[in-house]
């Protein structure tokens, strides 16, 4: 049965955040062009979007963010040079990003929080539904969230979440969700949201990570939505309002996803993330992970004693 829902063509990418936890590296540099291997993190998030059918990019920067604008770009002088040089390979990969996507950018202002961010998208997004994706989740792309999540909004309406199964100590830096099942699996219905709660007060132990799909009846919301935890606009309370009476935009489902996931915000996460993906190149792979196996051999065994 084909649903005559609207096709949801559009993504925002909420990226004006400092980047503190990666200081200094991010003092002058966004945290979103951070490498991972040798792509920006950002430049994965993009791509997932365009795997997904969605595009129309917009990025919602803020001072200092120039440098993503600059990398969906064209350059001219670096492109020639490598043409001249018939450096075809390198060439390629230069103009990839900027023919990944229909690239639009935005000033936030005032941080005023991820809602206020959705927010500042209204005049773009119109009154489609759009999906939202948060540049320190990457997805790995044999495992398709996002599509997925696209799928469930066009089938059921409303607003679609993705939802990770967490450990109770853990919660707290989540949003969470209470949800029931479905009849489809990893398809949830939520009930209640709270923005990370203590294990004591939690729902469930089903967090929010970050890609959503949502009804443009969010953005009404959002702008009577007071600030909340931090002082800031939470896309969480306007989802916990939606989820409760569906006449604002709802209902609202979540995808419970168990698939690989990689958490650059974090500086930990952030290097496992590129070991990860190094391993699994076949460019770099069999000579990194032979590399990888002998270092961590000589780790293992300790220093050598007289």
């Amino acid at each position: 049965m084909t649903s005559s829902r609207p096709r949801i063509s559009k993504a925002v990418i909420p990226a004006a955040g400092l980047g503190t936890r990666f200081l200094p590296a991010t003092k002058a540099t966004p945290k979103e062009m951070l490498p991972v291997v040798d792509k920006p993190a950002i430049q994965y998030v993009v791509e997932e979007a365009v795997t997904a059918g969605l595009p129309d990019v917009l990025m919602v920067t803020g001072r200092n963010k120039r440098p993503l604008e600059d990398h969906f770009d064209r350059n001219y002088e670096l492109e020639e040079v490598l043409r001249s040089k018939g450096d075809v390979h390198k060439l390629d990969r230069v103009q990839e990003s900027s023919d990944l996507a229909t690239m639009h950018y935005v000033r936030q202002g005032d941080p005023k929080g991820l809602g206020h961010a959705i927010l500042c998208a209204a005049p773009h997004v119109g009154d489609q539904p759009f999906a939202v994706l948060l540049g320190d989740d990457l997805i790995d792309p044999r495992d398709p969230l996002l599509t997925h999540m696209v799928r469930v909004q066009e089938e059921r309406g409303g607003s679609v979440i993705a939802l990770m199964e967490v450990e109770p100590a853990s919660i707290h830096l989540y949003g969470c969700a209470a949800a029931t099942p479905t009849h489809t699996p990893d398809v949830v219905q939520v009930s209640d949201l709270v923005e990370k709660p203590s294990p004591a007060e939690a729902p469930s132990n089903l967090a929010i990570i970050g890609r959503y799909v949502l009804d443009p009846g969010v953005f009404e919301v959002l702008r009577k939505t007071e600030p909340g935890r931090g002082g800031e606009i939470q896309i969480t309370d306007a989802l916990q309002a939606m989820a409760a009476d569906p006449t604002l935009g709802g209902p609202v489902h979540g995808v419970v996803f168990r698939g690989r996931r990689y958490d650059t915000g974090d500086r930990g996460d952030y290097l496992r993330a590129i070991v990860r993906l190094a391993c699994e190149r076949e460019d770099l792979g069999p000579e990194f992970r032979a590399w990888l196996r002998e270092y961590v051999a000589g780790e293992m065994a300790g220093p050598l004693e007289d």
